[in-house]
Formats: C-alpha cells, structure tokens, sequence
C-alpha cells in the first residue's frame, strides 16, 4: 500500500467496472492499493449488489456495486484530478457505503494500520433532485382539455350515478379541493377514475377523471406517482378499448418516463434488469384470491381481483413482458372485468 500525496490524479469509477491493476484510494482517504481480483455478488434478482475487491497487500475491500470510488491516475493520463490544493485525505468520504476491509482468512487487515479502518467509500456529490419529465406541446395536443376546473368534472361523474356508494364517497372528499400536491388527493383521483370504469362500465367520465392526472410530470416522488401511473395505465387501456391508438401511446410514452431519467449508463442498466423482472415476474395476487375463494369470501375475492387487475392493465401499458404477451393479456383483463362488474 502506498499513500498519495497532494499531487497524485484521480478519477471517479463505478464499484461496479472496478479491474484488476487498479490503484484504489482506500477508505481512509490517505492510502492506495492496487486491486489484485475482482468478484461481484449478485442480489437474488440476478443483479450486482456487492464486489469485492482483494487487495495485492492482502485484505479485501467489499463495496456497493453502485458507489462511486476514487482510482489512481497514470500520471500520463488526462483523468479527473483533485481540485487544486487538496490531498484526499480532503475529500468527503460517508460511512455505510462499504462494507470493511478484512485479509483472507477473515481477520483484520494489518498493512499499515492497528485495526480494520471504518467502512468507507468516497461517495458521488450530492445528487440533485430529478428533473421533473413534462408532457411536451405536441403530447398535450392529443388530450382533450378539461372542461371547467377540476372539481366540475369530479362533481360531473357524480351526478352521472348518483346512487353509487363509491363514487360519492370518492367525490364528497375530493369536492373540498383538488390539491395534486396531494398524494391522498391523486389516490382518491386514480380510485374515483377506476371505479367509473372498471365497476360502472363509463369510460367517459372516468377517462376525464383520469386525465386530471395524466397530464402530471414525474416529480421523483414514487409515492405520488404511483397513483398517476395507474390512471395513465387505466386511460391507455380505455382509449386502446376505442380505437385511439394514438392517445393511448401518448399514456404510454407518459407511463414510461421515469424509465428514462437515471443519467449514470450503469445504473440504468440495473434498472433495467430490475423493471424487466417485475414485468415478467408481477404479483397476480393469486394466493390471495385462491384463499378467498377457498374461504367463500366474494367481498375478499373482489378486492384481490382490483388490485390484480390494476397489475394487469399495468402490463397492458407496458405492452406486455416476456412471460405475458399481449394476447393473454387482453383475455386476463377481460375475465378480470366481467368478475367484477358481475
């Protein structure tokens, strides 16, 4: 192990493309070694979750596949140097990142130090909030303004079935203000939009209560859009239904904006994998509803099979998954519905 001085270059490297040869600023921020192997251990999703870098000294140094760690520079190299002035031992490190460095046979590393040093990796800068993805002129265009404010149009679903214990329990809330500030506000919005539809059978009014959210950006709250998400799910499956093929891709191009906003190439690509798996592998809900049904709880059973069939139309927006084709889709969504509306 070596320890840098003032002048030594560095540059930022993903844990993740980590290689053997490279001089790695250790935890402490004073002290390089170089990377005798590299192994990766993938998560139980088949993703890179940790890697282990063993060092020529002896030790080996577990990190998140995702941090951001600190390599040498050949001094010929044109890489990212340190600002001006500062040794490493100035750069910002946080604790938790890694998890310690330990010789092979599991005891503390000895080279250069009493004890194992924290568990600490040179972190990214501070991430800034995400840049909120908007629906461009042209998207807008091809969905149809709202009629008055947003209330009007809750207050006109109500009165197309006024004798519905759902819609008016929905609307009366939702009457004292619309705020899409609001994530109980969206939820009520997305369930008001789905209970026209899916229970009632009115696309109209439940398409124009759905679009109260869909016109949304994507603001990194996961809380929040997730009640966006599934009113853009249930518009795309309505207008598809109706032969606009064209504004239901537009739902679609919404739906998949957060897809599209992770800027660092491996992260993306976890991502990625991650998305793919929970399309392929989605939670259908089937345990619960083999119970319920095992149990003669119809009430248990339909509320299960709301909340498959919003997983399904999920898919449906997606344009299916590599387990769930189209076809078979529309076939679940169809049985799903006459089950409820039944």
């Amino acid at each position: 192990m070596t320890h840098p001085t003032a002048s030594v270059n560095y540059g930022e490297r993903q844990a993740g493309s980590l290689r053997t040869g490279d001089l790695l600023l250790l935890p402490d921020a004073t002290r390089t070694a170089e990377i005798a192997s590299v192994a990766v251990d993938n998560d139980d999703f088949g993703t890179p979750a940790l890697v282990r870098a063993t060092l020529t000294g002896g030790g080996v140094l577990s990190i998140a596949a995702g941090s951001t760690v600190l390599i040498q520079e050949p001094e010929s190299s044109g890489g990212s140097t340190a600002s001006a002035g500062d040794s490493p031992a100035d750069i910002p490190s946080a604790p938790g990142a890694a998890e310690s460095v330990s010789a092979a046979d599991g005891t503390p590393a000895q080279a250069d130090a009493e004890a194992s040093l924290p568990a600490v990796v040179v972190p990214p800068p501070p991430a800034s909030p995400p840049a909120v993805v908007g629906p461009s002129e042209a998207d807008l265009a091809l969905i149809p303004t709202a009629e008055g404010t947003p209330e009007s149009v809750v207050e006109a679903a109500a009165a197309a079935h006024p004798k519905d214990a759902g819609v008016l329990l929905l609307s009366d809330r939702l009457a004292k203000g619309i705020n899409t500030k609001s994530g109980s506000c969206l939820k009520d919005l997305s369930d008001l939009a789905h209970e026209l539809f899916v229970v009632l059978g009115d696309a109209e009014h439940a398409l124009a209560v759905a679009d109260l959210l869909t016109v949304l950006p994507f603001d990194g709250n996961p809380g929040r859009w997730a009640s966006v998400e599934a009113a853009l799910a249930l518009a795309s499956y309505i207008c598809r239904q109706r032969g606009d093929d064209e504004r239901a891709a537009v739902y679609e191009k919404f739906l998949r904006a957060p897809d599209a906003m992770e800027t660092d190439p491996f992260k993306a690509r976890i991502n990625a994998k991650v998305r793919q798996r929970s399309l392929n592998e989605p939670n259908l809900y089937d345990k619960e509803i083999f119970r319920a049904i095992d149990n003669s709880n119809r009430d248990a059973e339909r509320e299960w099979r709301l909340l498959r069939l919003e997983a399904l139309l999920f898919l449906r927006a997606h344009g299916g998954s590599q387990t769930i084709g189209g076809a078979e889709l529309e076939r679940r969504i169809t049985n799903e519905l006459d089950f409820v509306r039944g």
